[in-house]
């Protein structure tokens, strides 16, 4: 029972909710007695007047919200005498404030419901409120009220009988087909996930392509079936170009589905698209919007993608706080998967370095320089079987992940006495794999080989076998003294350990600032967790000041070491094997999530103009967008080539001032590009003062700084000399005076450099010809 105060405009209404029951409303004077009517629209009613002249009856409701009547019709209604059920009590609403009325109220009205005492209502009366008169004759009126109320029920059970048989049937099919289409979907849930599964273990086992393809074929038929993985897997692959040829319009398509059925993946996929433009409209801010469902579906990459934003500022205010949260998201999940050695960094090949030969390649091992290590491993160069285990054990320098190779190399190495190979296979032991059974005994015997004779990883292998009571009785003294002496010999995963120890008080007296110490050297060496904790003590304010920005710029090395890095490789050997819309689509991904060296890639690409998947118009302006995001982060190249594109409008206007701001900046970082651009722009006054002494200096410097600039600086030294000899000649002047410098230099300027050759190869036929 729910007893609800009513209210109508200077009457109180107060009605009585009786469960399974007619509605009882006491107005008035007179309790009415309300059947309601199921399944009836709601209608509003927002005068006293409206109420009153309605030609029907209604079960009134007080909504709070909007101060409105909120009315339904009922399909009776009913008006009990007030006196007639309790006589001891004033005709007054103060009746139901009491909870023991309530109560006799309630067990009074049951009853008279039950037995149909009570009186209809007429039409005109209905919502009045009207006291009835007690009916002169109780016999009589009781007689009357049985036979009514007995041709009444027999009208309703033939009634009812005959709805409920229709009602009966209509449910029946209903649910015949609902479980038709049950047991529907449930068998082909079934059957995705298995074609899931077995196309899953094709990929991840067979090396064909053949089979891969089968793969994929399969993994098509359970997307087909609504299979939720297949169709992020299969979209992936149509939008990366995975085993296959690149389908965009069909990634779209697929990636919508998704995000309509609430996959973060699809949320995540659709914002990246959005922020290129590619396979639909460039749009920056749906963008940021599916990037923040996807954020809050728990995808990492959109995460990522909005502490990258928040960081530096792009379609979204610069927000320290906001990029750390979303970092430290990303950067816990990374720091547990490489504590598992779950996650490992992978090369990261620049483009423009590899093409312009501006460094050597030493990111991959070459096929023929490969097979002569090998020839030196198996002849007993135990320094090269270390070496071969190493890049197998982690998978690096483009070699496969292969322990059983690491431990064929590392097995022959400690047989030769290697101190390396002993601590790796120890190392090997301890973590196990499926090539590698774990032993802590094993681990145990290697790591003391090791050790005994000084070597560092040994050591470490050793204090963390105690550190973690693996084989060995825990003991914290013991581990510390293994620790320490392996961190003396600079090794990054022992310094790491002597900060966890100091940060967490095992064994030792808990003290932040050596916590904070060993995890900066681990940090400098490399360890990536020790990272992690420096970050986590930055954020936190812990053993140090609390810094933000420091904070930030931790955690986010740190999420840039996730397993989407490996899109690095597939991206490079896309590139390689000609697939250029495939390479650009995966270092474009990798860009929007802030690593610089796709920035650079991605932008390389994309004035290459061998892109197909987007239209001329967009190009440019994509790629000065990428250049100008990698020179923010301390590209200097980049940096030049955003000062190239302002200064030759490319994807922007013509701007000589900040091309020479971008030059300026290149220029602290002794770029001689930079240098040379900046004294042709002194030399001619191009958004910078005319200034020829300094245009000298600037090529000068060029010279020094890059061999490669020694000769374009010749012959710019040579026009530069002379000018600067015509503009002192007395007789040049007066010549000036009918034809002008600047008409000379307005001709030659385009092309001075060929000119200046020219001038020089006469020079030379001269010297040759007079010999």
């Amino acid at each position: 029972m729910l007893l609800q105060k009513r209210r109508n405009h200077g009457e109180d209404l107060l009605g009585l909710v009786l469960p399974n029951q007619p509605i009882v409303h006491l107005w008035g004077g007179s309790i009415l007695v309300f059947h309601i009517k199921r399944n009836t629209p709601i209608v509003n009613i927002s005068t006293k007047s409206q109420f009153r002249d309605r030609q029907s009856c209604f079960y009134s409701a007080w909504e709070r919200t909007t101060d409105r009547w909120v009315l339904s019709t009922v399909e009776s209604c009913y008006a009990i005498q007030f006196l007639s059920i309790l006589p001891s009590h004033p005709t007054t609403p103060s009746l139901f404030r009491d909870a023991s009325h309530r109560a006799l109220l309630l067990q009074q009205v049951q009853t008279l419901c039950a037995l149909g005492t009570t009186e209809e209502v007429s039409p005109f009366h209905w919502g009045k409120g009207i006291l009835l008169s007690v009916p002169p004759d109780p016999q009589v009126q009781e007689r009357e009220t049985e036979k009514s109320f007995e041709n009444h029920k027999k009208k309703n059970v033939s009634k009812q009988e005959a709805l409920n048989e229709s009602q009966l049937l209509t449910m029946q099919d209903t649910f015949s087909s609902q479980a038709e289409d049950l047991a529907r979907r449930k068998k082909n849930e079934e059957r995705g996930h298995q074609l899931y599964k077995k196309s899953n273990k094709i990929l991840k086992h067979s090396k064909s392509k053949k089979e891969k393809e089968e793969a994929y074929q399969l993994l098509t038929e359970a997307a087909d079936m609504g299979h939720l993985k297949a169709m992020e897997k299969l979209a992936a692959a149509l939008l990366f170009g995975y085993h296959g040829p690149q389908n965009i319009t069909a990634a779209v398509t697929l990636y919508e589905t998704l995000a309509e059925k609430g996959s973060h993946k699809g949320q995540t996929a659709l914002g990246f698209m959005f922020s290129y433009g590619i396979g639909m409209e460039y749009n920056q801010a749906k963008a940021l919007v599916y990037y923040t469902f996807g954020s809050l579906g728990g995808n990492l990459i959109s995460q990522m993608i909005l502490g990258y934003r928040y960081w530096v500022g792009i379609n979204v205010p610069r927000n320290c706080e906001a990029a750390l949260t979303n970092y430290r998201k990303v950067a816990y999940f990374i720091a547990d998967k490489l504590e598992k050695n779950e996650e490992m960094p992978v090369e990261k090949v620049r483009l423009m370095e590899k093409s312009e030969n501006l460094s050597s390649n030493n990111d991959f091992l070459d096929w023929d320089v490969h097979q002569y290590y090998k020839f030196l491993a198996e002849r007993g160069d135990t320094q090269i079987q270390v070496f071969l285990g190493q890049l197998h054990l982690t998978g690096r320098k483009g070699l496969e992940k292969d322990h059983s190779k690491a431990f064929y190399y590392f097995l022959k190495a400690a047989k030769a006495g290697n101190t390396h190979g002993m601590a790796f296979l120890g190392k090997m032991f301890l973590e196990g794999s499926v090539a590698v059974t774990q032993s802590n005994a094993s681990a145990f015997k290697y790591f003391t080989m090791a050790a005994e004779k000084g070597n560092a990883v040994g050591l470490w292998g050793l204090g963390l076998l105690y550190f973690q009571g693996k084989g060995v009785p825990v003991n914290y003294t013991e581990a510390f003294k293994y620790f320490h002496v392996a961190a003396e010999k600079g090794l990054a995963d022992a310094q790491f350990q002597l900060g966890v120890m100091y940060h967490s008080g095992s064994g030792v007296r808990k003290d932040y600032k050596l916590a904070f110490k060993y995890f900066y050297l681990a940090s400098q060496n490399g360890q990536p967790i020790a990272v992690y904790y420096l970050a986590q003590m930055y954020a936190a304010g812990t053993g140090v000041f609390r810094s933000c920005q420091n904070a930030v710029e931790l955690y986010r090395s740190v999420c840039e070491l996730g397993s989407w890095s490996e899109k690095f490789l597939t991206a490079y050997f896309a590139y390689q094997d000609g697939n250029i819309d495939s390479s650009l689509i995966q270092y474009a991904l990798l860009a929007e999530m802030g690593y610089e060296v796709a920035q650079s890639n991605s932008a390389y690409i994309l004035e290459s103009e061998q892109v197909k998947i987007l239209s001329n118009d967009q190009m440019y302006p994509l790629a000065l967008l990428l250049w100008n995001r990698a020179a923010a982060q301390g590209n200097a190249f980049a940096r030049v080539k955003t000062g190239d594109y302002h200064f030759y409008g490319y994807g922007t206007k013509r701007d000589y001032v900040t091309a020479a701001i971008h030059y300026s900046l290149a220029v602290d970082h002794h770029i001689g590009q930079a240098m040379f651009n900046l004294a042709y722009m002194y030399e001619h006054g191009l958004g910078i003062p005319e200034d020829i002494h300094l245009a000298k200096r600037w090529y000068d410097l060029a010279a020094q700084t890059s061999p490669d600039a020694s000769i374009p600086v010749f012959l710019a030294r040579m026009k530069l000399e002379v000018k600067l000899l015509f503009s002192e000649m007395q007789l040049f002047k007066q010549f000036t005076s009918s034809w002008k410098m600047s008409k000379l230099d307005t001709v030659l300027r385009p092309h001075w450099d060929l000119f200046a050759l020219v001038v020089i190869v006469i020079l030379l036929v001269l010297l040759i010809r007079n010999r």
